[in-house]
């Protein structure tokens, strides 16, 4: 399990951040809506601790240096402290006590002099102890506070955030990269795999996802609450959960895309890696094939057979001296069944049969029984591994009188693949690593050992690196943890023996190859976001739009109303002293001619009293249309109060206003209405003079309607101070 999510350490990075930077991003847009500045720095933490986690994963790309590891570790620190920023400016609002801004300097100082003492790794683990803890305990802290000034939903979700930062507290500020001090020696990234058999990776991007979603959510309510919009609350919350849909499936997409991606390469590793142990095998083989040959060819020369039955020979010696020369041999020696050296190459022969030697070499034992012996040893003088092998010599009879033994150093084998781009190692049945390209692991156990094991090996190895690279033995090609990381294992027996060639495959460039999905992932999930925010954008501008709307319609109405006459739906007194004070000043500004015409229903209390009300209703109704149809347009037309009328007429003197007044006056006295048959009206007739107000201006044409409702009704009078005809008749004359 742990394995497999290691190798999605890369994804986990990509989620972990993309969760702060969606954080950082939802925080700033409650500043823009007003919100206090405190929420600017939850967003800077946010964006920044976002971009770090990226950071993490282009070095698990690429790879890593010391200059690199320096800048996200001061990235991490920065963003941890617009953390406690963020609470402690919440905590100010609150009401509570907090330090000022003077114990940031002190923080970050331990940070920076813990780099220098021990480097970025002692760096990174003094700032998520001094800095991260303590930020997202903080933060936790004043969330739970502010949950009391919520109410429902908001106040779920605000507790819901506080628990989310409680726990980040732990996992990001307690959990960290492994040190040799307290609490870093026990409680680490190590710890915490062994403990539950996930990455703390996971565990921070989890809570990380959790809390941008519930800082959402809360901005989510606080903009339903605000807009007051059924239709947008409805709305608001189905494409929540739309987006919250979209977004997981963009995720498990993006997920196995990069997971597809990364099979496929792995399928190559594997092939590639079968190549690669297979050519290590076979440079091997022709290392140490030479000498097997050259051994067999020893132990049948007549000339080494006669040294068993002649005695010294020189040709025997001669012929063991050729053996190593053109083998590549570091020695040869022939021995008789006692171990007893008889011969030896670059020394003068053996007179005498010497002290018995190498008895109980495995590869001696093996041939003095008739079979061939291959043996690997590894020789901690020298630090080299020999290679040794025998063949027995057999006389004519058929028995076997002695054996034939060359020794060769690997030491030019490991020359030649110092050069070899990937790690590989000869390992003994123990898994000790006796041969590398890579020194720092030399005589280091590929798996764990037993204490017994392990004070054997030393005793012939010497003092040992027993750090295991792994947690247990790897058969033929795995997929496992070494030293922490996701690698490809590759292991071959060699020549006849329980030794066996390594190789490892890096993850490096397997996360390389994942990146296309991880980008893929990234830029579905830009758009889909940004298609969701500006529907959201739409919707709330639709719903102020409608609000807006309804206010100007509403307001239309109201004005409306205000200046109609309910009865007639003609322009009432408000709207006509408008007209009026406007014309009056625009006739007086441009010396233009304005007439004001007033009538009213002749014995219209009559038709009241005789018919009722509803039948007088009907005549004001009647005559109001009847008029309107009348007039031209740029005439005002009003219903002046009861049953009396006002005409304006707007580039019109008194002579033309009293023929349209006697035209109408006459039109009126032959319309034809329901029950009452038919009415008369009076009217009078004023002209604008320079210098009148509008209150004369109507004064005057009262006067003249009240002459002619005394002088019989159904007439035409004009104000008596017009220089004009005063009445139709008159104007005749």
């Amino acid at each position: 399990m742990a394995a497999f999510l290691y190798s999605q350490l890369d994804f986990i990075f990509f989620f972990y951040g993309l969760a702060f930077v969606l954080l950082g991003a939802v925080c700033f847009a409650i500043v823009r809506a007003g919100q206090p500045r405190a929420w600017a720095m939850l967003g800077l933490f946010g964006l920044v601790h976002g971009a770090g986690e990226w950071l993490d994963l282009i070095a698990l790309v690429i790879g890593d240096n010391p200059a690199f590891a320096v800048i996200r570790t001061a990235g991490m620190a920065a963003s941890f402290v617009f953390l406690i920023e963020f609470a402690r400016l919440v905590s100010i609002q609150l009401g509570w006590k907090t330090p000022g801004r003077w114990i940031y300097p002190l923080l970050v100082s331990l940070v920076v002099l813990a780099g220098i003492a021990g480097g970025p790794t002692t760096a990174n683990i003094v700032a998520r102890y001094a800095l991260g803890f303590v930020g997202a305990a903080a933060t936790s802290l004043v969330f739970a506070r502010c949950a009391k000034e919520f109410a429902g939903k908001e106040r779920r979700l605000a507790i819901a955030v506080a628990v989310a930062f409680a726990f980040y507290a732990f996992a990001a500020g307690l959990i960290t990269p492994q040190a040799s001090f307290w609490p870093a020696d026990v409680f680490n990234y190590q710890w915490f795999v062994d403990s539950t058999g996930i990455p703390i990776q996971l565990v921070r991007g989890s809570l990380a996802g959790c809390a941008a979603y519930l800082v959402w959510a809360i901005w989510g309510e606080k903009r339903i609450s605000d807009m007051a919009s059924e239709r947008y609350a409805r709305d608001v919350r189905k494409q929540f959960a739309r987006t919250l849909a979209m977004m997981a499936t963009i995720l498990v997409s993006g997920w196995a895309l990069t997971e597809y991606l990364g099979v496929v390469y792995e399928k190559n590793v594997e092939a590639y890696s079968r190549g690669d142990v297979d050519l290590l095998t076979s440079r091997l083989t022709r290392e140490t094939g030479i000498i097997d040959v050259m051994v067999k060819t020893v132990a049948g020369s007549p000339s080494v057979q006669a040294l068993f039955t002649e005695g010294k020979s020189r040709s025997g010696e001669r012929m063991l001296d050729l053996a190593v020369e053109v083998s590549g041999a570091e020695h040869g020696e022939i021995l008789d069944r006692a171990g007893t050296v008889v011969a030896t190459s670059g020394a003068e022969a053996v007179a005498t049969r010497g002290p018995p030697v190498s008895t109980t070499a495995p590869y001696f034992q093996k041939s003095i029984t008739g079979a061939p012996g291959y043996h690997l040893a590894f020789d901690a003088t020298k630090g080299e591994v020999d290679y040794y092998a025998s063949y027995p010599i057999t006389s004519g009879r058929g028995a076997i009188p002695g054996v034939a033994v060359l020794k060769k150093s690997l030491n030019a084998f490991a020359g030649e693949l110092q050069e070899y781009g990937r790690a590989f190692f000869l390992i003994d049945p123990h898994g000790i690593v006796a041969l590398t390209n890579r020194p720092e692991m030399m005589l280091r156990s590929m798996w764990p050992l037993s204490a017994d094991t392990r004070s054997e090996l030393t005793r012939q190895f010497g003092r040992l690196n027993d750090k295991a690279m792994m947690e247990r033995e790897v058969g033929d090609a795995t997929w496992t943890l070494v030293d922490g990381s996701r690698d490809y294992v590759r292991r071959r027996g060699v020549n006849h023996s329980q030794w066996s060639l390594v190789i490892l495959k890096p993850t490096e460039e397997i996360f390389a190859s994942r990146v296309l999905g991880i980008a893929i992932t990234f830029l579905m999930t830009i758009l889909i976001l940004v298609y969701f925010q500006g529907r959201e954008r739409s919707l709330h501008d639709t719903i102020q739009m409608d609000r807006r709307l309804e206010l100007q319609e509403l307001a239309s109405n109201l004005r409306f109303r205000a200046i109609t006459d309910p009865l007639t739906g003609l322009s009432n007194r408000l709207r006509f002293d408008e007209a009026l004070a406007l014309e009056t000043s625009r006739s007086q500004r441009y010396g233009t001619p304005l007439s004001l015409v007033i009538y009213d229903i002749d014995h219209f209390k009559a038709v009241n009293d005789t018919y009722g009300h509803l039948a007088g209703d009907k005549v004001l109704i009647k005559l109001s249309e009847f008029v309107a149809t009348r007039i031209r347009r740029s005439d005002i037309l009003a219903r002046w109060g009861g049953e009396e009328f006002a005409i304006l007429l707007a580039e019109t003197d008194v002579h033309e206003a009293v023929q349209f007044a006697d035209k109408l006056r006459d039109s009126i006295a032959n319309l034809a209405f329901d029950e009452i048959g038919s009415v008369t009206c009076s009217f009078g007739i004023a002209q604008i003079e320079n210098g009148m107000t509008p209150e004369e201006f109507i004064s005057r044409a009262d006067e003249a309607l009240y002459r002619a409702k005394i002088s019989g009704r159904n007439r035409v009078e004009v104000d008596l101070r017009d220089a004009g005809p005063k009445s139709p008749t008159e104007a005749a004359a």
